[in-house]
This record gives C-alpha cells, sequence and structure tokens, in this order.
C-alpha cells in the first residue's frame, strides 16, 4: 500500500492541466466517493497494527497534496481567463426591462385627473363599514328589498359590519363633516358576493362621485357625465341616460355609451344594441341629504358611480374581467406604453 500511495503521489506531481474540465477529472479520479483516496481509506483497515500510523499519514499527506493541487491549478485557470481582454468591462451592463402600471390603475388615474379639472376632490374612508355608512344613511331602510340588490360579506351582526359594497359610504362620512358646497370623488376597492365569471368578481374597483350646493340640476349631471364620457373615449362619443332605481337618487338613471368597437353599428359586444352601459347616476334623494344633517330645502345634489374594471374593459376592449386579478405577464405588459 505504501508504494501504491507514493505512486499516486508522482503521478499527481507531474499532473498539468490547462482546462478547468481536465482539473475536475483529476479531481474525481483521487477525491471523488469511488476515487483513488475512497479505496485507501476502505483498505486502511486491512494494513496490520503496527503500520496503521505509518500508512495514515502517508494517506493524509497524499490527500492534502491533491487537495492543494487542485486548488493551484484552478486560480492558475482563474487568472488566465482575467488576464483575457477580449472582454470589454467598461461596456454598460445589460438594460433592465421596466414594468408597466396595472390598467385598473391607469384607469383609475386618468379618471381622476378628468374629474380633477372639474374641481372635484379625493375622498377615501374603511373597506370594513357598518350598517349606517352603507346602507342606513343612504336610504335603505330596514328589512327594504333594495338590499337585496347587493349581496354582502358580513363581517358581524348586531350591530352589523360589513365589507363595503360600494364607495358610497365615503361619501356619507363626507357629508357628516363638511357642509356644501360639496364636490368630490371616492375610489375605492368594494366587495360583493358574487360568482366569478367573465362579467363579474367579488372584488372590484369603483369611482363614486358627489356634487352639492345650491341650484344643482339634472342637466349639470348630464354635461359633467357627457364632459367625462368624452374625454376619456374620445369625443365622438355619444351617451344616453335611461330611467333607473336607486335608493339614494331620485330620478335615477342609467348611462350608456356608443359602442367603441362597432362604431354604435352593432356586434356582439354591444349585444347588437350599438350601446354599452357604463355607470348609474342621480339626484341625490332629499332623504339623503336629511339624514345627513344637510338641509334639503336649500341644496339640491347630484351622485354617480362606475366600475373601474367596466371602464377598463371599454376602453382597452377586454373581454375577461378575471385577467385583472391573474397578473400574467403576458396580459400586464401591453399596457407598458401607458406608463
Amino acid at each position: 500500500m505504501l508504494q501504491n500511495i507514493d505512486r499516486f503521489l508522482e503521478e499527481a506531481r507531474r499532473f498539468n492541466a490547462s482546462t478547468s474540465e481536465e482539473i475536475e477529472q483529476f479531481r474525481i479520479k483521487y477525491l471523488g466517493k469511488k476515487g483513488l483516496l475512497s479505496d485507501l481509506f476502505k483498505s486502511f483497515k486491512e494494513v496490520p497494527v503496527e503500520q496503521k500510523k505509518e500508512v495514515g499519514q502517508k494517506i493524509n499527506q497524499l490527500k492534502q497534496f491533491i487537495t492543494e493541487k487542485v486548488e493551484e491549478l484552478m486560480s492558475t485557470i482563474s487568472d488566465d481567463v482575467a488576464g483575457d481582454n477580449s472582454a470589454d468591462l467598461t461596456l454598460p451592463g445589460p438594460p433592465l426591462q421596466l414594468g408597466a402600471r396595472h390598467p385598473i390603475s391607469i384607469v383609475r388615474n386618468q379618471i381622476i385627473e378628468i374629474f380633477g379639472r372639474l374641481g372635484y376632490t379625493i375622498s377615501e374612508g374603511p373597506e370594513i363599514e357598518d350598517d349606517w355608512h352603507v346602507f342606513s344613511a343612504l336610504n335603505f331602510p330596514p328589512e327594504h328589498p333594495a338590499r337585496d340588490m347587493q349581496d354582502t360579506f358580513f363581517i358581524e351582526k348586531d350591530p352589523d359590519i360589513l365589507l363595503r359594497t360600494h364607495t358610497s359610504s365615503v361619501q356619507v362620512r363626507v357629508m357628516e363633516k363638511e357642509q356644501p358646497p360639496i364636490r368630490t370623488i371616492s375610489p375605492g376597492r368594494v366587495f360583493r358576493n358574487e360568482a366569478i365569471s367573465a362579467r363579474a368578481h367579488c372584488i372590484f374597483h369603483q369611482v363614486e362621485g358627489l356634487y352639492i350646493d345650491d341650484n344643482v340640476s339634472f342637466a349639470d349631471l348630464k354635461q359633467t357625465l357627457l364632459y367625462f364620457a368624452r374625454e376619456m373615449f374620445g369625443k365622438k362619443v355619444e351617451i344616453r341616460l335611461r330611467p333607473s332605481y336607486f335608493p339614494f337618487t331620485e330620478p335615477s338613471a342609467e348611462m350608456d355609451i356608443s359602442c367603441q368597437i362597432c362604431g354604435g353599428k352593432g356586434c356582439n359586444v354591444c349585444k347588437y344594441t350599438g350601446w354599452l352601459e357604463i355607470l348609474g347616476c342621480g339626484m341625490v334623494d332629499p332623504n339623503v341629504l336629511e339624514f345627513n344633517h344637510i338641509d334639503s330645502k336649500k341644496y339640491t345634489g347630484l351622485a354617480f358611480g362606475m366600475g373601474i374594471e367596466r371602464v377598463a374593459m371599454l376602453k382597452y376592449q377586454v373581454r375577461d374581467l378575471r385577467l385583472y386579478f391573474e397578473n400574467d405577464i403576458r396580459f400586464l405588459k401591453q399596457f407598458q406604453a401607458a406608463y
């Protein structure tokens, strides 16, 4: 065994390499799990007792020499690579790809900017609310069937604590603290217990507007919404108002815009009507003003509310609402130009 160790040591001294692959093969040959040193350690138990000390020292010397030899050869290879002038170290690194804003954020900011030109301020409020701010202060009497229009996530009962179903709750908080003139919009996230599909989701985003002052009329409401529609979708868009019902406005209406895909001629998106519903609106019900200590005989107001996802679907012609929540990079990077 001593002769074998001396032979291995001599071979290792004579070994030289010019590539990292050759050095790795050398390392595996001697230091690998099935290498020569492993065989020597396995045979060590057969060495006579009187020779164990000498043989053990020789094996350890061989192992140490091989380890140092590998490190020395690798350092030589590394120095050669560092000294290679083929790479220009002064060149800039590869550019980092910029991300893009989420389409919901883009449209939300555009809506805020448009109404900001009309003097609307931004109001925000809690997503977890009580019954008063979400329903009662907005003219939803107890057991009123209008409460069934919105499937609600309740957190606690008696008193009712819930996830807000609309951002009108923020408008209530504004009316509690301020007296007219009031002109504000309330962007935010809302929650309703609905089945998730291409056209509905249990989480979505709204922007609701409120304007209360002397002599506010339905004509003010119509012109405000026409201005918004043309700023958002283009100067050629047309709007129409259809009678509707909301507990907190009287009269109430739903607003449609001319279909941007077919130009009002009719297609499968607008169900061949040429129109697409975009928001609900109306004049603030006098009861809502009185509930919030605003004199309904002196002041009138208008209100409107829209889903940001709905506006984004129409603006970017997105057919499936679920795409906004999946965070698919292939979808989101299409909006990089709008960053």
